[in-house]
C-alpha cells in the first residue's frame, strides 16, 4: 500500500473552446484541487469478475465534506461485483457539492460514472444490472431508489413512509420505494444518491450548474432529454441509505427542497415543475384561509355563507385525500406507521410550499461569487483516487 499526493490549482478555464462546451461552467470560478491516489483490498465478501475488455469502466463518484472519516458509500463501492481493472472510485470532499463532482467528473478515468452521497449502499450486483442499459446508446441516464435499511429507528422509517407517499411526492415518490418496472422516465423520478450517467454525455453539458444545489442534477436531466437523450428507472436498481434522523432536520430539507425546485424552476422552467406549484399554492390557501376565520371572529370581514362553505369545503376534501393515503400507507408501514406519517404529510405540503417561495426569490450566485459562503476565495476540492 503506497500514497502518492499531487496538487494542482487551476484558475478559470484556459481553453476557449471547452469554455463554450460548458454551458453550466461558471468561467470565474477558482478550484484548489488535492489529489489523493491510494490503494486498497476490494472487500472480501466481493465476487470476483474476470476482466472483460466489452465492459464498459465505471468510476464511482462519491461527494464528501473535508475531513469526515467514515463514509459508508467507500465500503459498499469496494463491493460491487464488477472487474477491479474497470472499476474505479473517487471521492470528492469539499463544501459545494456541485463544484466537488464538476471537478471529480473531469479527472474520472470511467465512461459511466456512478454517482453515490457518502452514505449510500448499492447493492453489489448494481453495477453488473446497469450496464446492460447502456447497451442503447441513446440511454444517457439511469436510476433507481434509495430505500430506508430495516434496521433504521422507527422514526426513520415513518420518515421513509412519507417520502415514498404519492401524495406527499407525487411521482417522486418513487425515488424512494420501488415503483413499476424498467422503463424511460423523466428528472421526476431519478435521484443524485443513486445515478449511473455517460461521462462523455455531462461533460458535453459542462457538467452540473453550480449556481443550483439542491436540483444540479435535475436541471442537467432536462438538458439531456431536450437533446434526445434517454433516462431511464430501474426499481431493482437500489442503495439503502437512512432518512433524516430528526424531525428538525427532515423539516428542514423539505425546505430545501422545495427551495431548490423553485430556482431550478427559474433557470430551467419546464412543464414538469408545473405540478410542484401546488405546495405553494396550498401554503397561500392556508394562510388566507387562516386571515379569513380571524377576520370573521373579529367582526371585521362578513362574507355569504356560501363563500365560507365552499373555503372550509377545499379543507374537507384536503383532510378526506390525506385520510385515504393514510390509509394506503398503512398496507405498508402499518397501522402506527401510517397514522404517524398523516400529520408529517401535511407538514411536507406546508415546508415544502414555504421552501418553493423562498426560492422563488433567492439571489442565484455561482459558488465563487462574493458574499457567498466562499467569499470569493478559492474552492478547495480534495480528490481521492481509490484503486480496487
Amino acid at each position: 500500500m503506497f500514497l502518492t499526493l499531487a496538487r494542482l490549482s487551476v484558475r478559470g478555464h484556459r481553453d476557449r473552446r471547452a469554455a463554450q462546451n460548458r454551458p453550466f461552467t461558471n468561467s470565474l470560478i477558482q478550484t484548489s484541487l488535492i489529489v489523493r491516489l491510494s490503494f486498497s483490498v476490494r472487500h472480501p465478501n466481493s465476487t470476483f469478475l474476470p476482466v472483460n475488455e466489452t465492459l464498459p469502466s465505471v468510476t464511482v463518484l462519491i461527494a464528501a465534506r473535508p475531513g469526515q472519516a467514515e463514509i459508508k458509500a467507500v465500503t459498499a463501492a469496494r463491493s460491487l461485483d464488477y472487474p477491479a481493472d474497470n472499476l474505479e472510485i473517487l471521492v470528492a470532499r469539499g463544501k459545494q457539492p456541485s463544484v466537488q463532482r464538476n471537478t471529480a467528473l473531469r479527472a474520472a478515468k470511467g465512461e459511466l460514472i456512478y454517482f453515490l452521497d457518502d452514505d449510500s449502499v448499492p447493492a453489489p450486483a448494481n453495477a453488473q444490472r446497469v450496464i446492460r442499459h447502456f447497451a442503447d446508446p441513446q440511454v444517457k441516464m439511469v436510476g433507481g431508489p434509495n430505500v430506508c435499511p430495516p434496521d433504521a429507528p422507527a422514526l426513520e422509517k415513518v420518515f421513509a413512509l412519507v417520502l415514498a407517499s404519492k401524495l406527499a411526492f407525487g411521482p417522486s415518490s418513487a425515488r424512494y420505494a420501488p415503483v413499476g418496472q424498467v422503463r424511460p422516465t423523466s428528472e421526476k423520478e431519478l435521484i443524485l444518491c443513486n445515478l449511473v450517467a455517460r461521462r462523455e454525455a455531462l461533460l458535453d453539458l459542462g457538467g452540473f450548474n453550480e449556481k443550483l444545489y439542491p436540483n444540479e442534477e435535475n436541471a442537467l436531466m432536462d438538458e439531456l432529454q431536450k437533446r434526445g437523450g434517454k433516462l431511464l428507472y430501474d426499481p431493482e436498481l437500489i442503495v439503502q441509505r437512512r432518512p433524516r434522523a430528526t424531525l428538525k432536520s427532515f423539516m428542514k430539507m423539505l425546505i430545501t427542497y422545495g427551495r431548490g425546485r423553485a430556482e431550478q424552476f427559474r433557470v430551467h422552467p419546464t412543464f414538469g415543475s408545473v405540478p410542484n406549484f401546488a405546495p405553494p399554492a396550498f401554503v397561500v390557501y392556508v394562510v388566507l384561509l387562516i386571515a379569513e376565520m380571524v377576520l370573521i371572529a373579529a367582526g371585521i370581514l362578513h362574507v355569504p355563507p356560501a363563500w365560507l362553505w365552499v373555503s372550509l369545503g377545499l379543507l374537507g376534501l384536503y383532510a378526506a385525500v390525506v385520510l385515504l393515503e393514510t390509509a394506503r400507507l398503512a398496507n405498508r408501514g402499518g397501522v402506527l406507521g401510517a397514522l404517524a406519517a398523516l400529520p408529517l404529510i401535511i407538514l411536507t405540503h406546508l415546508f415544502y410550499g414555504f421552501g418553493f417561495w423562498r426560492g422563488l426569490f433567492t439571489a442565484l450566485r455561482a459558488p465563487d461569487h462574493p458574499g457567498t459562503p466562499s467569499g470569493g476565495q478559492p474552492i478547495e476540492v480534495v480528490l481521492e483516487r481509490i484503486a480496487v
